[in-house]
């Protein structure tokens, strides 16, 4: 079997699971349409529960999305590691953090087309601010930027619009915000405004 043939008997077999799974969930899948075509950045948000992790393949696999993922490099290490792989991962150096934008854009240049999945809020808890690497990824990458959403008070997830960046952060953010205005995520206690600390520091995020 070639890698062609195995690629689609693993996105037929992926999208059999999301729909076993659509059909069993208390979630309901809703999405605008979306380009599979092109490298996307797809921002996972509010992240507020390891079940997002769950409901980010189920989206993904449901649409023949093929998803990438930044994860710490220690999770890759033992036998986890090739599990964490073929699910998308990609590990990332903490010390070396300037490489992953490196890496992205290599794989695009090679011609490998993905989502890359980030989850601008960092942690699984309350914050003050987004993380800026989103942002920076995409617009070092030039990435346009998806919307992907959880929202406990509707029972609905899925993904929204697609949207370029334009380098004015506040602008865009407000972009941002506008749409995740109503989403409170698995566990709204702990949902963060998205809000980057640059938007008061000048026309780009550095």
């Amino acid at each position: 079997m070639d890698r062609a043939d195995h690629g689609y008997r693993d996105l037929v077999i992926r999208r059999a699971i999301a729909r076993a799974y659509w059909a069993t969930s208390r979630w309901t899948l809703r999405s605008q349409p979306y380009d599979t075509r092109r490298p996307t950045l797809l921002v996972g948000a509010p992240h507020t529960s390891n079940w997002d992790f769950v409901l980010m393949l189920a989206i993904a696999w449901s649409a023949g999305i093929r998803v990438r993922w930044l994860g710490k490099h220690t999770l890759f290490a033992g036998p986890a590691g090739p599990v964490m792989r073929a699910l998308g991962g990609i590990p990332v150096d903490r010390r070396d953090p300037g490489r992953v934008v490196a890496d992205v854009v290599g794989r695009i240049r090679a011609g490998e087309v993905f989502s890359l999945v980030v989850t601008p809020e960092g942690t699984r808890g309350a914050g003050t601010y987004w993380k800026s690497g989103f942002y920076r990824i995409a617009r070092e990458a030039g990435l346009p930027v998806t919307l992907g959403y959880v929202d406990r008070t509707t029972m609905t997830t899925g993904l929204g619009p697609t949207v370029e960046l334009t380098g004015d952060v506040r602008a865009d953010m407000d972009v941002v915000r506008a749409f995740y205005a109503d989403k409170s995520g698995v566990r709204p206690a702990l949902r963060t405004e998205p809000r980057l600390r640059e938007e008061d520091a000048g026309p780009a995020a550095g």
